[in-house]
């Protein structure tokens, strides 16, 4: 088979390095790509929010399979133009997408489908939506109802960040993204993810991890992308795992088929659990980053053929063959992300550093010059281990991560805490 990946970042060189293990895998190409990348696949300049662009590059180059990595092509409908091309596609509709491109819309699924989550109010006048924090007091959380590239939600503790948050929102901070808010109830407990797949009719779960978001030690500080995962998440029990399935997320999928847009591909579920309930966070509509890595870490090659059974509608015979391991990805970003941040540093090290089935560093903000690897981005590095106990997959990438040599860099060194705790 010929793949195409669509993305350029620390999942995507996940997801490349487990397709490339598969045998049915003959040639890789993946858009735009990193320097990391471009050790283990083809990397092609493309807009990958060009649904005709990407179609007629699939044609050109007879790909056989599209995965296409980051929310913002599926939002876009790049999947539709690939599907209505004949090119076999994971990934969901444009229709699908607004379970993550629009998060009033996925309050409005949740309240159709009764699935637990935070009781909300969505405003697109910030005069509204400050009364309304004042009449709800804090800590409250406030989203960008559009997509914000992870970064678009603002928890609360005072009445000050409050305002502050709502008028850079509607200022414009996240454009088009910040139109619109979604403000909600502050929901206490462990957050956790939790992957499934569906291919419109059957859910078939994939696996758990944990984000780490905060950017401080001790989960403190500013939200970011994601500092580091680990997986298994030891919060989701079997009865936790059963009771997200049966009353978010099923009732999800049905109420989606109802209005006509089945969903297809990989539904990252965010969840908050206390006292072993689950309520939904929020949906993405692709793999979390750095989940991936921890997940690619463990699927290996079998996610490619999973990935086949969900475009080929045949997920109901499918089944996940989960090692007893666990993997944990810790992330290297610039100084001073996620806010200003320099980019042009070297980083030095990377080339001694151990490559196989236990251990990697996954590329997502990295560029090639005068032959040496240079910082490109905010999120950098994903320092990867999986081991038969978290505890060493931890020590594993720590020793990996003091063999980095880059100052400009930094990371948290406690990524695993609760679950070692």
């Amino acid at each position: 088979m010929n793949i195409l990946i669509l993305g350029s970042g620390g999942r995507e060189h996940s997801l490349a390095w487990a397709v490339k293990q598969n045998p049915k895998c003959d040639r890789l190409i993946v858009a735009p790509g990193n320097a990391g990348i471009a050790e283990i696949a083809e990397c092609a300049a493309l807009d990958i929010e060009n649904g005709g662009a990407v179609a007629t590059f699939a044609d050109e180059n007879a790909i056989d399979f599209v995965i296409v990595g980051p929310e913002a092509p599926l939002a876009a409908g790049v999947a539709d133009r690939l599907r209505d091309a004949g090119i076999a596609v994971f990934g969901p509709s444009a229709a699908a997408a607004r379970l993550e491109a629009s998060k009033a819309f996925t309050k409005s699924i949740c309240d159709a489908a009764g699935a637990p989550t935070a009781a909300y109010a969505h405003f697109k006048d910030i005069d509204a939506a400050k009364a309304y924090v004042h009449a709800q007091g804090t800590p409250i959380v406030i989203k960008a109802d559009g997509l914000a590239a992870g970064k678009g939600v603002i928890i609360a503790e005072t009445a000050d960040q409050a305002m502050d948050a709502l008028e850079h929102m509607f200022g414009g901070s996240f454009g088009a993204a910040g139109a619109e808010v979604v403000i909600e109830e502050f929901m206490t407990g462990e957050e956790a993810s939790f992957f499934v797949l569906c291919d419109g009719e059957t859910v078939l779960p994939l696996g758990t991890a944990q984000d780490h978001k905060r950017v401080g030690e001790g989960d403190t500080g500013p939200n970011t992308g994601g500092m580091g995962a680990y997986s298994p998440a030891p919060v989701m029990t079997p009865d936790v795992t059963q009771a997200a399935l049966d009353e978010i997320v099923k009732p999800t999928m049905a109420e989606m088929a109802r209005r006509g847009t089945p969903y297809q591909g990989v539904l990252f579920v965010g969840l908050m659990i206390e006292d072993g309930k689950p309520r939904l966070v929020e949906y993405n509509v692709r793999f979390g980053d750095p989940e991936c890595q921890v997940l690619m870490m463990r699927l290996g090659a079998q996610v490619l053929d999973l990935m086949q059974a969900v475009v080929e509608n045949r997920l109901e015979g499918a089944q996940v063959n989960w090692a007893e391991d666990h993997a944990l990805t810790v992330v290297m970003a610039a100084k001073g992300y996620p806010g200003g941040y320099e980019k042009g540093a070297v980083i030095r090290g990377l080339d001694a550093l151990p490559e196989d089935s236990s251990n990697m560093v996954f590329h997502a903000g990295t560029a090639r010059q005068g032959g040496e690897y240079i910082a490109a981005g905010g999120r950098v590095l994903a320092v990867t281990a999986r081991a038969g106990d978290l505890e060493t997959a931890q020590r594993r990438v720590y020793d990996m991560v003091d063999r980095i040599d880059w100052p400009e860099g930094f990371c948290r060194r406690d990524i695993g805490w609760r679950a070692l705790d």
